[in-house]
């Protein structure tokens, strides 16, 4: 008895691993999905941030002084920072996608 029980579990567990990418590698289209903007920076402000990101990073540097290195890096930071602000990503774990998930399917 306890050999056709093993045998039906094995039998239930291996249908659960049925292979569903087969059926996805013939799909021709692909459709990425993303939970955040694909054009964060599309404000006028945020265009002057980056064109100013884009002429310190052209500039050669090997012929500026240690202070004026230094304060090129705290403009590069504080711009970054201000693209940040501009931006409102939402960045979201594997794990925490993977609890939602779970939350959901257990209380619904």
């Amino acid at each position: 008895m306890k050999k056709i029980t093993f045998v039906v579990m094995a039998m239930f567990l291996s249908l659960t691993f049925y292979p569903g990418q087969s059926s996805a590698a013939t799909s021709k289209k692909v459709t990425p999905t993303s939970l955040v903007d694909q054009n964060p920076n599309a404000t006028p402000e945020a265009k002057v941030l980056l064109q100013r990101l884009d002429a310190i990073d052209n500039l050669d540097k090997s012929d500026l002084k240690a202070s004026e290195k230094k304060a090129l890096r705290k403009e590069v930071r504080s711009i970054k920072g201000q693209l940040e602000a501009m931006g409102g990503y939402v960045y979201v774990s594997a794990g925490a996608i993977i609890l939602i998930i779970i939350l959901l399917i257990v209380l619904l």
